[in-house]
């Protein structure tokens, strides 16, 4: 089977800022063709952003693409903030940037924490969703926090983890996310960038199935605000556990009862494991799952890349003519 590449690169046929309130001001663009089916790109993190890479995920002949910055995120303002900024908050904007850009229904595409962010909208706003295209799910619940920040990932990346943990003193290792919590709203910026190295570093290095470069950053390189910001707010999302009640989005998936959607997940991803989106799947009658042998977490892995590319194109082909 020859893998399918990412659409060629486009440019915004728009770009703004919409002024949430609270302070917040979020950045977003459109791509693509402005009377196409439109998708909008919830990006993961929490803390990370939009980029030029994920306008490739759709035709962009068939689809309106919105892509957005969420709160405290990438080209959104003010950078880093962690005032007013919760999984409450970001499904409000997702509304007002709905409204703002005069779209009646949309397909939601996230991964990880973005398929979290478009669940848990969905969620509330059935009406306004003609489906979801889902990576890699998080759900949010404990258990899943402690895979990845306790008791599981550290067993298959204990050199990586022992990097995550070293400026950690022992009797603060209980409670890692609490631990740099600390550290990432420190006053200091130094304390600050010293977190956010270490914190982004683990991810970094567990992100992928496999890599001819596994990351290894230079000790006197300091972290960029971007990369503060990143670490600082998703830190400030996995402290309060998401805002979410536990289990909520699986015992809330019968809303969804009537949306289509599409799950890729891969087999070996360490950083969302897949027993989340399968029991997702297994409990939304009209989710079709599709688990990638040989793959990790990232969309640029080659068969994930490959299934989410399938499915835009699915779901631009059950639209054509609407």
């Amino acid at each position: 089977m020859t893998l399918r590449k990412p659409f060629p690169p486009i440019e915004p046929f728009k770009m703004g800022r919409l002024d949430v309130g609270d302070g917040h001001e979020l950045y977003f663009e459109e791509c693509g063709n402005p009377s196409g089916l439109p998708v909008v790109f919830v990006h993961g993190g929490p803390g990370s952003g939009a980029s030029a890479p994920h306008r490739r995920l759709f035709d962009p002949q068939r689809y309106r693409i919105v892509l957005y910055d969420q709160r405290g995120c990438g080209r959104s303002i003010p950078l880093g903030s962690l005032e007013n900024n919760t999984t409450w908050h970001l499904v409000d904007d997702l509304e007002r940037l709905r409204r703002h850009l005069g779209i009646e229904r949309w397909l939601l595409f996230g991964g990880s924490w973005g398929a979290t962010l478009a669940l848990t909208y969905a969620q509330e706003h059935t009406e306004r969703v003609l489906g979801l295209i889902l990576r890699g799910i998080f759900s949010g619940r404990r258990s899943e926090l402690d895979w990845f920040y306790d008791w599981g990932a550290n067993r298959l990346f204990p050199d990586h983890w022992e990097n995550l943990v070293a400026s950690i003193p022992a009797s603060e290792q209980d409670d890692l996310v609490a631990a740099y919590r600390r550290r990432l709203t420190h006053q200091d910026r130094a304390v600050r960038a010293q977190a956010a190295k270490a914190w982004t570093a683990w991810e970094a290095a567990t992100v992928m199935m496999r890599t001819t470069n596994p990351p290894n950053p230079s000790p006197s390189a300091t972290a960029t605000d971007g990369q503060i910001a990143f670490a600082r707010i998703e830190n400030h999302y996995f402290f309060h556990e998401l805002w979410l009640e536990e289990g909520q989005l699986l015992d809330n998936i019968d809303r969804l009862a009537q949306t289509p959607g599409v799950i890729v997940q891969g087999r070996y991803d360490v950083v969302t494991p897949a027993i989340t989106s399968w029991q997702i799947a297994q409990a939304w009658s009209k989710a079709d799952y599709r688990l990638v042998e040989g793959a990790g977490h990232a969309f640029a892995e080659p068969g994930i890349l490959h299934a989410l590319l399938e499915a835009t194109d699915r779901f631009a082909d059950a639209f054509a003519g609407r």
